[in-house]
């Protein structure tokens, strides 16, 4: 390394080569040139996460980390490898002293690394406590005690308010692994620590109830119930500690003969608790979403404050702030923005101001009590910018300070299109920010199952909806009723309309959004004077719990999530009924009863729905039990609804004869010896699939291959579309049992003699023209680019060169981004059954995915948009050679696809014998009868 590199640089270089999987000898190496003062953060840190892996993966990374570690080793302090979390303390200890063979060819590491990514398990002897790990009864019990880096306390704080001129904070914490059943030898203390020398604060706590702790918890078997804890303080142990400090820091400028400067002081919040004989510190962290994220503060006198904040890492501080500088007043005048600021008790002349990193001239005017500061911004420049920025005052002389909004009222001014806002921020600074027009939230309230939403929206006249978008992708849009400057947005949660049917806000968080007609998406805020009389309670509709949460302050979002019992709730429910529950289950009699999951519940489709619909033409009168996720359908007829997750999910898969599935079943299912799961999978694959991925041949073998080999056990029946997919289903799943080639039951309805009449039903709720062309994209995922949104098929020139007597459908994989589909599309990606789709297809764009075997009969074309055919076989592999077999076009760029959509008819008539014989290869059964066919089979 060259001289003059700081120990933060060296550690970053160290983390940079492992985030990048460089070498290890390259990583050893900026190791040992970052020095033994930094082994501690070394090795817990960047080294030890290349420790597990180089663990995980063979015999020859082993040897190679034990070989460049153990000089490593031998030269950081003892002391230092005793105070590494226990796992790594342990590591450490069997590289430097077992033998090299037995490391590398044994399972010593593997054991230790393996029981090292389970849950916390704790071990009490005497007033100590040891971790539960390998080959305790040959090593040392010091290697296994707990100390510091062990004892990190797991926090959250769930309120913070104001009682009385009283600061109050409700919370849990806890250490992980160690239950907490009752307030005996369970005490706990909230410290707030200040700056060097001034004495901590100590808050008066004392132990709560909180069950919800125990419910979010990640360790299985463990009891948080009484970590919970309130703590109570008052502001003058604050405010004399403050000013103390702020008497020293007059004198200290004084000496420097500089005029003395009120200053803020920060004391961050620590817990120190006991329970059961262990002793654990550590900061306050975790703000509950919603009111606790913008916790308010309290004026204490004319100018000071004192206000609980979070830190950008999530830690709660408490702050003794002055305003040293106040906003007083704005005025927009044409192209000139105003702002008037008061500096309290101090007269100046010279100074700046700074709008972030942006230094301008300001106008400083002495007055009886104080300064008088003008600044003048232009409203053109203010415009162009893209990001709100803190607005400063520097005095000459004196540190920068920070205007406080204090009493003046917030500005909101429009321009154009554009606004120009003064704001406050959650902890009442200014910020000046220009952007486009936002609507903003000034009510919402829950009128019944309705959530209505009013707010201002002062932007030009026109047509506008809100946009609900989850993380996932998924989308939701309401009609937004304008009144002049004034909007109303009416939400059902429950009932959302999804392709005409209703359905909840699937779980997660949703935030609000509006599309421009410019198309640029401006988010929605919430008015800052509506924060405090917001109702963030939870609403619970039909089986899901609602809430209407400002989160970073001033973001609006609903928050969706299935009501569930609390002893079925966090890992600790799971855990019961998955050791407990479901085991007794297994052993009661099994009931006439068939189980069907389609996608882990989420959708209604597929050949899973095919069976079913089929068992009830026939007039089936036995026991039909869907698993449903997140309230996602509601199945016609008499089925009974279970939810995936619950008690009665798990009853359900122990006591069932016939389990029906499309994909794998939970990991903590077992088929019983009188059950019979039927696997249909979801289509016959075109990419590699199972054993067949690369990745499932690694030594040692990775998780998902267990995973795969346990699933595949449990199989009685599998389905195949046809002789050809026989094998390699076989070969990729490593199945040997019964193979029914009944073809797909999904695929029945595109051969229906009643599929004209089904295909109408199904236009009408996607809202397509009756007698346009139907164009279907469809392309599948990638494993090297699934975040990608972007659709790859030129829409705007499909569109341009098909003309208005056709309409586009793009219908995104469930394992890729939601697409970005503009308005000249329709966006069916979460439409519930793609075999609706192919019934209204005239013609199918796919490339690599199992719909082209489907499409086929259809009997109507297909073209395939193959842009990146030689990377996509490289990567994932291929069962079918396309370019010599497809039956239609494979082409590589998007205007050779529109060009063949625009001569489709000719190019169908090209590809008619290659139609042909793939259909017969890889869709013979595909005549409508599959379905009758695996019911005559299982269920007669």
């Amino acid at each position: 390394m060259a001289t003059g590199v700081t120990a933060q640089e060296r550690l970053r270089a160290v983390q940079d080569l492992c985030d990048r999987g460089e070498p290890f000898e390259a990583v050893m190496e900026a190791a040992r040139a970052a020095g033994p003062d930094h082994a501690a953060e070394i090795l817990s840190g960047p080294l030890g996460a290349r420790m597990d892996q180089a663990i995980k993966r063979g015999a020859a990374h082993r040897r190679e980390l034990v070989t460049l570690l153990r000089p490593y080793l031998a030269t950081v302090d003892p002391k230092v490898k005793r105070e590494l979390p226990v796992a790594r303390r342990l590591l450490c200890h069997l590289i430097e002293h077992r033998d090299l063979g037995e490391l590398v060819d044994g399972d010593v590491l593997t054991t230790v690394v393996a029981a090292a990514a389970e849950p916390s398990k704790r071990i009490r002897k005497g007033l100590r406590w040891y971790a539960d790990l390998p080959l305790r009864d040959e090593l040392p019990p010091a290697l296994y005690r707990l100390r510091r880096a062990d004892l990190v306390p797991v926090t959250q704080i769930d309120d913070i308010v104001w009682r009385d001129g009283k600061l109050l904070v409700r919370g849990h914490a806890y250490l992980a692994g160690l239950s907490v059943r009752s307030r005996r030898f369970n005490r706990a203390t909230v410290v707030l620590r200040g700056p060097r020398w001034l004495p901590p604060v100590r808050m008066r706590t004392r132990r709560v109830l909180a069950p919800e702790a125990t419910h979010a918890a990640r360790e299985p078997g463990c009891n948080y119930d009484w970590s919970g804890f309130t703590a109570e303080l008052s502001s003058w142990p604050l405010r004399w500690r403050g000013g103390v400090r702020g008497l020293v820091s007059a004198v200290r400028r004084r000496m420097r003969h500089r005029p003395a400067v009120r200053d803020a002081t920060t004391w961050r919040a620590e817990i120190v608790f006991w329970s059961r004989g262990a002793r654990a510190t550590g900061l306050l962290r975790g703000a509950a979403v919603g009111r606790t994220e913008r916790p308010a503060g309290l004026r204490v006198k004319q100018g000071l404050w004192v206000r609980p904040v979070w830190t950008s890492d999530r830690a709660l501080q408490v702050v003794l702030q002055p305003n040293r500088a106040e906003l007083t007043g704005v005025t927009v005048d044409g192209d000139r923005l105003e702002l008037k600021i008061f500096l309290p008790g101090r007269s100046v002349t010279k100074g700046h101001a700074r709008l972030g990193g942006h230094r301008m001239a300001a106008d400083f005017t002495p007055e009886a009590d104080g300064t008088l500061v003008t600044v003048g911004l232009a409203v053109p420049a203010l415009l162009q910018e893209k990001d709100g920025r803190r607005l400063w005052v520097e005095p000459k002389g004196d540190p920068a300070a920070s205007v406080m909004l204090g009493d003046a009222a917030e500005v909101r001014a429009t321009a154009d299109d554009r606004e120009i806002t003064v704001l406050a921020d959650r902890r009442d600074r200014v910020v000046v920010s220009a952007h486009r027009v936002r609507p903003v939230i000034t009510s919402a309230v829950w009128e019944g199952e309705r959530l209505v939403l009013r707010g201002s929206y002062p932007d030009a006249a026109g047509a506008r909806t809100l946009t609900l978008r989850h993380r996932s992708g998924l989308t939701y849009t309401a009609a937004m009723e304008r009144s002049e400057d004034q909007f109303t947005v009416r939400l059902t949660p429950a009932t959302m309309d999804r392709f005409g049917e209703s359905v909840p806000l699937a779980s997660g968080t949703w935030n609000l959004s509006m599309r421009h007609p410019s198309g640029e998406i401006v988010p929605v805020r919430m008015d800052h004077a509506a924060l405090g009389a917001l109702d963030e309670d939870p609403r619970t509709i039909g089986g899901h719990a609602f809430r209407m949460v400002s989160t970073r302050f001033d973001v609006p979002v609903v928050i969706a999530e299935e009501a569930r019992p609390a002893d079925e709730k966090g890992v600790a429910g799971t855990h019961v009924l998955r050791r407990v529950f479901y085991p007794a289950q297994r052993t009661e009699p099994l009931n006439d009863a068939t189980v069907y999951v389609a996608n882990d519940g989420r959708l209604y489709s597929d050949s899973v729905r095919a069976i079913y619909e089929e068992r009830l033409r026939r007039g089936d009168e036995r026991e039909h039990i869907w698993v449903v996720k997140d309230g996602a359908f509601v199945p016609p007829g008499p089925a009974t609804v279970v939810r995936a997750g619950s008690r009665e999910h798990h009853a359900a898969l122990a006591r069932s004869r016939h389990i029906v599935t499309n994909a794998f079943l939970p990991v903590w299912f077992r088929s019983r010896e009188d059950q019979v799961v039927l696997q249909t999978w979801h289509g016959t694959p075109v990419k590699h699939i199972g054993n067949d991925q690369p990745h499932m041949t690694r030594d040692p073998r990775p998780p998902v291959w267990h995973r795969q080999a346990a699933e595949v056990r449990g199989w009685d029946v599998l389905l195949s579309q046809s002789p050809w997919a026989t094998p390699v289903l076989r070969e990729a799943f490593g199945y040997k049992g019964e193979v029914l080639e009944s073809g797909l039951p999904r695929n029945d309805v595109l051969s229906s003699p009643e599929r004209d009449r089904m295909a109408a039903e199904i236009r009408a709720r996607l809202g397509l023209t009756e007698g346009k062309r139907v164009v279907l994209y469809a392309p599948t995922w990638r494993d090297y680019d699934r975040k990608n949104a972007m659709v790859k098929l030129d829409l705007a020139k499909a569109r341009q060169a098909l003309g208005a007597d056709h309409e586009l459908l793009v219908r995104g994989h469930p394992m890729q981004a939601m697409p970005a589909v503009p308005d000249i599309a329709h966006d069916v990606s979460t439409y519930p059954d793609m075999t609706d789709l192919l019934l209204v297809a005239d013609v199918l764009v796919t490339d690599y995915s199992s719909s082209m075997f489907d499409f086929l009969a259809t009997g109507k074309p297909i073209v395939f948009y193959a842009y990146d055919l030689a990377k996509y076989a490289t990567k994932r592999g291929l069962y079918v050679d396309l370019e010599a077999q497809a039956p239609g076009p494979v082409l590589p760029t998007s205007g050779e696809v529109v060009e063949a959509l625009r001569s489709i008819d000719t190019v169908a008539a090209e590809y008619a014998d290659r139609y042909e014989t793939f259909r017969a290869t890889y869709a013979p059964k595909d005549d409508g009868k599959a379905t009758a066919r695996v019911v005559d089979h299982l269920f007669s």
